[in-house]
């Protein structure tokens, strides 16, 4: 590698790397069930978020919140879709939770969070 070339690439690089670490930092939420803000009736033990690329299941968090207190750890299923923290827990009584998660991107770069108000009325 001649000079020249050595600090085309040298010079360069930086750039890459902050592309790339730009990309690992940039996870977005694409869906959820519940969605956000959302008033659900109907009984239901399934949660889940899709996210816009794959995750890091093993290393990555459910779980659910009300009034600032955990109300359950829920363990994410492995064999879901590479993009979709999938978990189950008992029915919830009315009132007002957070889903929160926790994943890491595949790169393991990032670890990115967020939470998913909803309310459970009971009421069909």
């Amino acid at each position: 590698m001649n000079r020249r070339t050595w600090l085309s690439a040298a010079l360069a690089l930086p750039a890459v790397l902050a592309a790339a670490g730009a990309a690992a930092q940039d996870i977005s939420v694409l869906d959820s069930d519940p969605q956000a803000q959302a008033v659900v009736g109907e009984p239901s033990s399934a949660f889940f978020v899709r996210f816009d690329r794959p995750i890091d299941h093993d290393h990555s968090e459910l779980s659910i919140w009300r009034d600032g207190q955990l109300l359950q750890r829920l363990h994410p299923r492995l064999e879901s879709a590479p993009d979709v923290l999938f978990a189950r827990a008992p029915t919830l009584p009315p009132g007002h939770y957070h889903l929160r998660w926790e994943v890491r991107t595949m790169a393991g770069a990032k670890v990115v969070d967020g939470a998913i108000p909803f309310t459970v009325t009971g009421r069909r």
